[in-house]
């Protein structure tokens, strides 16, 4: 099935601009209770993922740096330790599974590779668990009943 009928899309996503400052990604984190956001250029495009831990680990780093000097440091200047690849919104869901694996979200970007939102890993889950149950003829999966290869133990 096409992502485009799990993606939450930009306007509902909490991300931030790449030349926004380390505090105001630390402000914009705090307030969402977010551990990563989706980076965007001046031009609309993917440039990637701010985590908690590159700015915890750039103030590590900088131990010259107070919070106040927080406002001259520019994201787009941090190293990031993390790159959530992005899909084309022609995706299949399916091609999203071994990507949700270790991304909390996957960026989604048209065919001009403009940032046009997310989906979810938990959106990801919820469409594997209605496939599932659909396999097991409505039944709810038992988890105490499912082998490691996840066939369905008698």
């Amino acid at each position: 099935m096409n992502i485009a009928f799990y993606l939450t899309p930009k306007e509902e996503v909490v991300w931030i601009a790449e030349d926004s400052t380390m505090r105001q990604a630390l402000e914009k984190m705090e307030y969402h209770r977010y551990t990563a956001m989706p980076l965007v250029n001046r031009e609309g495009k993917y440039a990637g993922t701010i985590t908690e831990g590159d700015l915890l680990w750039s103030l590590k780093r900088s131990p010259e740096l107070s919070f106040k000097d927080l406002k001259k440091v520019r994201i787009k200047d941090l190293p990031k330790h993390q790159y959530n690849e992005a899909v084309s919104i022609n995706s299949q869901i399916e091609e999203l599974i071994p990507l949700a694996v270790n991304q909390n979200f996957i960026p989604v970007v048209d065919d001009q590779k403009n940032f046009i939102g997310i989906v979810k890993r938990s959106t990801i889950i919820n469409y594997l668990n209605l496939r599932l149950t659909a396999c097991n003829g409505g039944e709810k999966s038992n988890p105490r009943k499912v082998s490691k290869a996840g066939l369905k133990m008698a």
